[in-house]
């Protein structure tokens, strides 16, 4: 027997609960299917957990200089790994069941648990169940790449998923990968007592930031003690005793370094190959992603990818953005695009880096004539008096428009204060109107105005 719905919504990520919901509150017969934990990436071995990995570490990491702030802590600091995972499990836990229980509280959605294969344009099956839909909303998510390494099959090695599961410090941890997850990771775990090497087979850390940005944040790590090795061209690994040998160079010395864990940390690939696409006549591309036009529709008009699948982001901001435009243009009347959105994105070291827009790259790429302004954070007050000075304020604006086109702000709040940015360019005001705002003292955003009027043309 088939059940028919008017939309089925394929995984339960950031967009896929919230657009089901509204769905079937909208009277629409609906499903949703999820094979695994309720959440997706974000919840489960994504934000969630990192997040409070890293908030548990900046307790460590501000105990151990309590005595620069006047403060005495007797017996030094110690870190109970167990119990720092007790805690990450306990909030992703809550989170995950949250999901659960206001989908199945949700009057006329049904809540399908198990793995969702395309057998037609408009059918699908999940395990014996054959399910019918005008729509079909795929918010699947992606999983860790593994990169064909030499030698990789042959060591234990940990992913960004598997590594959420230590209750122990590990002695040395070697994270292959210089860019964004890699490095959370890695400053969190040093923070947690252990000694890390970061690799990366670029020239540089992070290399799509600035070359001033990605720099500073090689500094932070670095003061923090942790190794970076750059530039690691001949990658592979072996074993060493109980640990992990990550071969850097061919022929350069010191050609290795061993440690005791190793994290891949390299990227990630949508979660596409088991979906039976191909039945369903929905392309994917040679990395695994759904291309889909400027609403979410795939080049199947009646299925939509959200998320992590459709390589239009990647963030958990920007599937929920996902979820709002087809909610809009399906339920509302609306006429919005992923296009409209301001590319945004933060880096959860700490201090955390808040990214928008452009970088002097992609600026100087575009013909425009281009102002830049930058400012170490040491300048910032309430940066001084956090005793937090590491990082920097930048900003690029279009020289004859004035508007902005993109910021960079790496330091205390950077996170929270690279939205005043966000929400100006959003509204297509320009750098005269935040610089002319008032801004409260003592804060890091008071700093934005001031920025703006040290603009000056890009060298």
């Amino acid at each position: 027997m088939t059940d028919r719905f008017d939309s089925i919504v394929i995984g339960t990520g950031q967009a896929g609960p919230a657009l089901a919901v509204r769905l079937a509150k909208s009277g629409r017969r609906t499903a949703i299917v999820e094979r695994g934990l309720f959440g997706g990436t974000c919840v489960n071995v994504g934000c969630t957990p990192t997040k409070t990995l890293v908030a548990s570490a900046r307790v460590a990491h501000m105990a151990r200089r309590a005595a620069d702030f006047g403060i005495l802590v007797k017996g030094g600091v110690a870190v109970d790994m167990a119990r720092v995972k007790a805690r990450k499990d306990a909030v992703v836990r809550e989170s995950s069941e949250g999901v659960e229980r206001w989908l199945r509280a949700t009057r006329g959605l049904d809540v399908v648990q198990g793995h969702a294969r395309f057998e037609s344009p408009h059918a699908i099956r999940v395990g014996d169940r054959v399910m019918e839909a005008d729509r079909f909303f795929v918010d699947v998510g992606a999983r860790a790449h593994i990169p064909a390494l030499e030698g990789v099959n042959g060591v234990p090695y940990l992913t960004s998923s598997t590594i959420l599961d230590l209750d122990r410090v590990p002695a040395h941890l070697i994270v292959v990968g210089g860019s964004y997850i890699g490095l959370e990771f890695a400053q969190m775990y040093r923070r947690f007592g252990a000694e890390v090497t970061v690799v990366e087979m670029g020239s540089r850390l992070i290399s799509r930031e600035d070359g001033d940005v990605s720099d500073a944040i090689r500094e932070i790590l670095e003061g923090e003690g942790i190794q970076v090795r750059v530039n690691a061209e001949c990658v592979a690994l072996s074993r060493s005793g109980d640990g992990v040998r990550v071969r850097l160079h061919c022929e350069e010395e010191p050609r290795a370094v061993t440690g005791s864990h190793v994290l891949l940390a390299v990227g990630r690939r949508p979660n596409t190959d088991d979906l039976g696409l191909d039945k369903a006549g929905v392309k994917t591309d040679e990395r695994g992603r759904i291309p889909v036009d400027e609403t979410l529709r795939t080049n199947v008009p009646h299925v939509f990818a959200l998320g992590d699948v459709n390589g239009r982001g990647g963030f958990t901001h920007t599937a929920w953005n996902d979820y709002e435009v087809v909610a809009a243009n399906l339920l509302d009347g609306e006429s919005r695009r992923v296009t409209d959105r301001i590319p945004a994105y933060a880096l959860y070291i700490d201090p955390p880096l808040g990214r928008a827009g452009m970088g002097e790259r992609e600026a100087r790429a575009s013909g425009r004539r281009v102002l830049a302004a930058s400012m170490p954070m040491s300048h910032v007050s309430r940066a001084r008096e956090r005793g937090e000075v590491e990082g920097l304020m930048k900003v690029l604006v279009d020289a004859d428009s004035r508007k902005l086109l993109g910021a960079a702000i790496l330091g205390i709040g950077g996170d929270e204060v690279i939205h005043a940015v966000i929400d100006t360019m959003h509204a297509g005001a320009t750098a005269d109107v935040l610089q002319r705002a008032m801004h409260i003292h003592p804060t890091v955003a008071e700093y934005l105005p001031t920025l703006m009027g040290a603009l000056r043309p890009l060298a």
